[in-house]
């Protein structure tokens, strides 16, 4: 399989409009194969596409079926947009969205009353609505001002109260049935992407640390090469973006929220501490002030070098062993533990390697640049461990 997507990069290089459509193919292929294997994000947007099919089909029935009215448009769109990511949304969406669509009935059907013409109306009253779209009471539903005016004034009824009250009222039918869908059916609860972007960030942080690891023990790094570590430690930046995001709506998703309905679907009940978020943000900064020491000290423009020999041998070999820590958080945030030995082993050997790097700065004679390069990147090392690998409390045994 390996060999088959190797013979296809490079076949497509070279062919970026091709080459784009491949990948995003394979993006989509990673999806479905991720919502099939288990529960995870892909699966919960399946869930709600569905559950938004759902609503505007059960509002299609009880407007346009049941009720028999003919033109029922209006229900199921309001409910087809309100299955949103969270209950509370929904709501206040649902608030945001029915009063836009209120203001854009009244206003299309005044101004067809004005003109006794469709094309002037829409003339008259398209700007007005549309300025109003803006206003931060509406949220982002001031566009379904302008677009009710739209079908109001298309579908050709005669202006009148009653037909106003009839939009409106197949509005609040819509909304409705789309708030109770989401709230009642699978509600969406998202402590699940908390836990898999931080166990993320820990998992991509260790595969940085050992890709710099391999390059310092190789010796073959170069300034594309730190280029390449700055870009990868740019992209743990948008990754604890992301968990700020997730740690957001994980809160959001809670209110408004029955619990016997969250432990009936097996929802997570729980979420790690918003500690570990500000936690692996400090370690996702000192890697990043790695990177960037590191691509100082292979600019030749700068004074800072790199120190040499087999001090920089030890320091690979620490970040390997941080990086090692950070992939066993990972496991440990997703359910799973390397065991308390091996860990006690790997602490064993960090202490060791930390003593001799000490012992390295205080007597190599490579020069007072590199001596302070060297100082700067255990020092930076220092810190992740700290973060890492944090000290037992020794409180805690009195």
């Amino acid at each position: 399989m390996t060999a088959v997507i190797r013979t296809a990069r490079e076949a497509l290089r070279g062919r970026r409009p091709v080459a784009a459509v491949w990948w995003e193919a394979c993006a989509v292929g990673r999806s479905v194969r991720a919502a099939w294997r288990g529960p995870g994000r892909e699966r919960d947007l399946v869930v709600q596409s569905l559950k938004a099919a759902g609503a505007a089909l059960l509002a299609w029935a009880v407007a346009g079926v049941w009720l028999g009215d003919p033109m029922a448009l209006m229900a199921p769109w309001v409910a087809l947009v309100l299955v949103q990511a969270t209950v509370y949304s929904s709501v206040r969406q649902a608030g945001e969205q029915f009063a836009a669509i209120c203001a854009g009935a009244v206003i299309a059907s005044a101004a067809q009353a004005i003109t006794d013409d469709r094309t002037g109306a829409l003339a008259l009253c398209l700007p007005v609505l549309m300025l109003m779209a803006n206003w931060s009471r509406f949220g982002r539903q001031g566009i379904y001002a302008a677009t009710t005016a739209v079908f109001v004034l298309a579908s050709g009824t005669a202006v009148s109260a009653a037909a106003v009250g009839h939009r409106v009222g197949q509005a609040a039918l819509g909304a409705a049935i789309g708030v109770a869908v989401n709230a009642l059916v699978l509600p969406p609860i998202h402590l699940r992407d908390v836990r898999e972007n931080l166990a993320a960030l820990a998992r991509e942080s260790g595969d940085l640390l050992h890709t710099v690891a391999t390059g310092l023990r190789e010796g073959d790094w170069d300034a594309q090469s730190a280029a390449g570590w700055s870009s990868d430690a740019a992209r743990l930046g948008r990754r604890l973006d992301a968990l700020y995001a997730a740690r957001s709506w994980s809160r959001e998703s809670l209110r408004l929220t029955s619990g016997p309905l969250r432990r009936l679907q097996g929802a997570p009940t729980a979420v790690p501490p918003e500690d570990e978020d500000q936690r692996w943000s400090r370690v996702t900064g000192n890697v990043t002030a790695l990177t960037r020491t590191l691509a100082v000290t292979v600019d030749e423009h700068r004074t800072p070098k790199a120190p040499e020999g087999p001090v920089l041998d030890l320091y690979a070999r620490l970040l390997a062993l941080i990086g090692d820590a950070c992939h066993a958080e990972a496991d440990r945030l997703l359910g799973s533990s390397a065991g308390p030995r091996r860990e006690a082993e790997t602490e064993t050997t960090m202490d060791e390697l930390h003593r001799r790097l000490q012992e390295g700065l205080r007597e190599q004679g490579q020069g007072a640049a590199r001596t302070a390069v060297l100082g700067t990147l255990v020092l930076q090392a220092e810190n992740l461990w700290a973060e890492i690998v944090p000290e037992p409390d020794e409180s805690a045994g009195q």
